[in-house]
């Protein structure tokens, strides 16, 4: 039997950023992963500029050995594609420099990222790494929970669990009561390519919102080595209605559209194409109970716009840290004293996270998101706003002032 205070189920950002934040604190804890690291996750492998703000907020020396880490391309925006063709850059900071200043936007493989936060955490005396373990059932009592894997052979009782085991995470399933609502979930899949061209000289990421596409998307990522993240995503309800395959959808896609075909003429498939889900934050949902706080994709807290989900883990992986942190000074772990994270996590992203729900609904309608990106390509103000979305938290401040709207209206 294991005992510690706090238990982070899961060790990639999320579960990275807590058990870091509550190192940093001098709180100790244990973490379990269900895999050995390194380990591949089929993502985006999209770092927009808020991995940054929430590594410096936890520790600056973390993002300063991320800038340096060598297993990724810097990234200083994102272009967006219109079902009319029309393209729209939106630097992740206005006004920005590759020369003179840090990129605060990347591409890494998780492999390598989720590696890297693994290395982190390694650093820190505080936290107990397990690794290759499954963590299948859960035990509440007056006391905490009994955690352990469906053999018994590790047992841990922990008097809180912070959990951070991703998008099918069985503890946000049993325990939280949540279902999976295809208006609120999307399916993905991803491949890797070698040798695509027509990227941006600034590694600008690729979102392609393309007629044949629609509800979904088509991005391209650039990585290092000449090879890209290529990949398609769709609101699940419209892939059932339409019997959509979406593997077949990419490939199809990046052979016979006139565009990326020319792209992809001498590029090569350098991995099978896999599937995944994204359940997205489209909808406000309670993310704390008796001992427990839900975190990242455990939380279904994907940007159901541009599908980031890897800044929305580490900024409510470290949250989560600050409410476990203040229920242990406390001594009380009921779900009423940690009811403050679920309002703190939609405080800090639950702004944005409505922005994305209607610029996603707006895809829906092809002459609206042509006239928007037309309006875009003019409006500084709506360019800017964009732009926070991938890296100002602070974004909320913006969009609670009528005034705001205004300027994006009616600026130039």
């Amino acid at each position: 039997m294991t005992e510690t205070t706090v238990c982070i189920i899961g060790a990639g950002p999320a579960g990275a950023a807590a058990a870091l934040q509550l190192a940093q604190w001098g709180i100790h804890s244990v973490i379990v992963d269900k895999a050995f690291f390194p380990r591949d996750k089929v993502c985006g492998d999209g770092l927009s500029g808020k991995v940054i703000t929430a590594l410096n907020r936890i520790d600056p020396a973390i993002a300063e050995r991320l800038q340096q880490y060598t297993e990724k391309v810097n990234s200083w925006g994102v272009t967006f594609v219109s079902p009319g063709r029309l393209s729209m850059e939106v630097p992740y900071k206005p006004q920005y420099d590759p020369k003179a200043e840090p990129p605060i936007g990347f591409v890494c493989k998780r492999i390598h990222f989720d590696q890297f936060l693994v290395d982190e955490i390694k650093r820190r005396p505080e936290i107990r790494l397990i690794q290759g373990v499954s963590i299948d059932q859960y035990h509440p009592d007056k006391d905490g929970y009994l955690l352990s894997e469906a053999g018994g052979s590790l047992q841990i009782r922990a008097k809180m669990v912070i959990v951070a085991n991703g998008a099918h995470s069985s503890f946000t399933r049993h325990i939280a009561g949540f279902t999976v609502e295809p208006d609120h979930h999307a399916a993905g899949v991803r491949a890797y390519y070698r040798n695509v061209t027509g990227m941006h000289k600034d590694n600008f990421i690729e979102l392609h919102f393309l007629k044949t596409l629609l509800p979904g998307y088509l991005w391209i990522f650039p990585l290092p080595n000449g090879e890209a993240n290529v990949g398609l995503d769709m609101i699940s309800s419209a892939v059932k209605k339409k019997k959509v395959n979406l593997k077949q959808l990419l490939q199809t896609t990046i052979q016979q559209d006139p565009v990326l075909k020319e792209r992809f003429r001498d590029a090569s498939a350098i991995s099978p194409v896999e599937g995944y889900g994204l359940p997205l934050g489209s909808k406000r949902r309670i993310l704390h109970g008796d001992r427990y706080l839900l975190t990242g994709d455990a939380a279904y807290l994907i940007d159901p716009f541009t599908g980031e989900g890897i800044g929305n883990a580490l900024y409510t992986g470290r949250i989560a840290a600050e409410h476990a942190a203040a229920s242990i000074k406390s001594g009380d772990f009921s779900a009423a004293a940690l009811a403050p994270y679920t309002d703190h996590v939609y405080r800090v992203l639950g702004a944005e996270l409505s922005l994305s729900h209607r610029l996603q609904k707006l895809v829906r309608y092809k002459w609206l998101f042509n006239f928007m990106m037309k309006m875009g390509t003019r409006n500084k103000q709506l360019r800017e706003l964009v732009s926070c979305m991938f890296y100002e938290v602070d974004i909320r401040k913006k969009l609670t002032s009528p005034v705001f709207y205004l300027k994006v209206l009616f600026n130039r």
